[in-house]
């Protein structure tokens, strides 16, 4: 907690600090970023209005799936953890399936639609995610005829799957209930901090 006014810049930037350290030894066991594009680029704030909002980020993870999936920092988090379960495959195939539906160029998208079947959904694949045989071979099927939408059935069944599994697991992980506390207590104090400060004209 912040006593003083006079310790709330020190008190603060050093909670920031401390704060950034503790997420940073949650993502140091993965390698982010190898094959998933954006996925284990964070983004700091170095002035306490980001740093808030950084907090904010971090304990909206808690509030529903899709907020994680939609904060970047939240699925470098979410990927290190999944790393640790050694299933990263569900969430690399669900972001490989977002940037897939961004292509508009054809050749492209065949292109790539086989690079992501052969990598993530046929039998014996290097990450291959675990879709049930019906799924599969829909799949396989609508690599004949290439659109945006030919990963849809298995790019929803995984996402479920992570949010019935490996979601729940990632919220009651020692590691994202201390990240949550710090970010909590980060949060607070850069409040505190901002109400103390001296405003300029």
């Amino acid at each position: 907690m912040c006593r003083t006014l006079a310790a709330f810049p020190t008190t603060c930037l050093e909670r920031a600090k401390e704060f950034k350290t503790r997420l940073g030894i949650f993502l140091h066991k993965s390698e982010l970023g190898s094959d998933s594009g954006s996925v284990g680029k964070f983004e700091w704030g170095s002035k306490h209005n980001k740093e808030r909002s950084f907090s904010e980020d971090v304990l909206g993870w808690r509030e529903s799936f899709d907020l994680l999936l939609s904060s970047k920092n939240g699925v470098a988090a979410f990927h290190a953890f999944l790393k640790t379960e050694f299933s990263e495959e569900n969430l690399e195939f669900w972001l490989a399936c977002e940037e897939f539906k961004k292509i508009r160029s054809a050749a492209k998208l065949a292109s790539r639609a086989h690079c992501i079947f052969d990598e993530f959904i046929r039998s014996e694949a290097p990450k291959e995610v675990n879709i049930d045989h019906e799924t599969r071979e829909l799949t396989r099927t609508n690599l004949q005829a290439t659109t945006t939408m030919c990963f849809e059935v298995a790019q929803g069944k995984t996402r479920t799957l992570m949010e019935k599994d490996s979601y729940p697991r990632f919220l009651k992980s020692p590691a994202y209930q201390d990240l949550a506390a710090r970010a909590s207590a980060a949060s607070a104090c850069t409040s505190s901090c901002s109400l103390a400060e001296p405003s300029h004209t």
